[in-house]
């Protein structure tokens, strides 16, 4: 058993559904706020040095601040980060996606203050979403300029050539701030890049399945011992394992408090 799972099945509870739609319309409001001269944005972004200096709220408050682009360009922006961090809230399941965000929140920080004069951006934790998403969609599809279709893995390519870019000729900040999200895309990704390494040929799109057809294939990770629902089937409920049972057994919010508990004499249902 995974540490994920092991961690899914203890804190699986306290993850935010939906964690790619409260970014957004946090950035909608700061953005809106800007917009109406009511809210200077450069007080929310990640100075390490004013964080020291007492300004905490930096620490999360550089999450909502918005893209610095044209509001046409900031629309679409949002509208595709939402849509794919809900495409891997869906693949992964709330507690996963809610990991794979909070690990790069941590590590943006963590190098942010390698550099403390120097201010950190939430652009390349976005940027490690779009790169899961292609990953693991790489036939999909975008209209650039609304006109011209173009599938994912090249856009994605492009990124990782802007990245090494970075890398060679950029600031310590921007490196630094690439490394954090090439670090968070490696911690989930890494054992299925050396597969397809050790697999020879095979390209992502062999491997990675589509949106569609991610939840119909996929086996569940939480399965109800009383009524069979599954985290597949029933992706809303709150899937919780009771410890007096034997084999840590699962349960549905319906049946958690009302099961009979599995002993050493009646073995877990297989």
């Amino acid at each position: 058993m995974s540490l994920l799972t092991k961690l899914e099945r203890y804190l699986g509870r306290l993850a935010l559904p939906n964690l790619s739609l409260w970014l957004v319309a946090g950035q909608v409001m700061f953005w809106g706020l800007a917009l109406l001269g009511n809210f200077d944005l450069s007080r929310a972004t990640l100075l390490p040095l004013a964080v020291r200096e007492g300004e905490w709220w930096r620490l999360f408050t550089f999450l909502f601040v918005p893209p610095a682009v044209h509001p046409v360009f900031i629309a679409f922006a949002w509208y595709l980060f939402y849509l794919m961090g809900s495409a891997l809230e869906h693949f992964w399941g709330t507690f996963r996606y809610n990991v794979f965000l909070g690990l790069g929140w941590v590590l943006t920080l963590a190098v942010a203050f390698v550099t403390p004069t120097a201010y950190a951006t939430n652009l390349f934790l976005a940027g490690s979403v779009f790169l899961a998403f292609a990953f693991l969609n790489p036939d999909f599809e975008l209209l650039i300029f609304f006109i011209l279709p173009l599938k994912i893995k090249w856009l994605a390519l492009i990124q990782w050539a802007g990245y090494a870019f970075v890398l060679a000729v950029g600031s310590w900040p921007a490196r630094l701030m690439v490394l954090a999200s090439i670090g968070n895309f490696l911690v989930f990704f890494a054992g299925d890049i050396v597969q397809l390494m050790r697999g020879g040929g095979r390209s992502m799109g062999q491997r990675a399945r589509k949106f569609g057809t991610q939840k119909a294939e996929r086996e569940p990770r939480h399965r109800c011992h009383v009524c069979g629902k599954t985290d597949i089937t029933h992706p809303q409920l709150d899937f919780r394992y009771c410890s007096k049972c034997a084999g840590d057994e699962c349960y549905c919010p319906e049946h958690i408090f009302s099961h009979e508990h599995v002993t050493a004499e009646t073995p877990a249902r297989k």
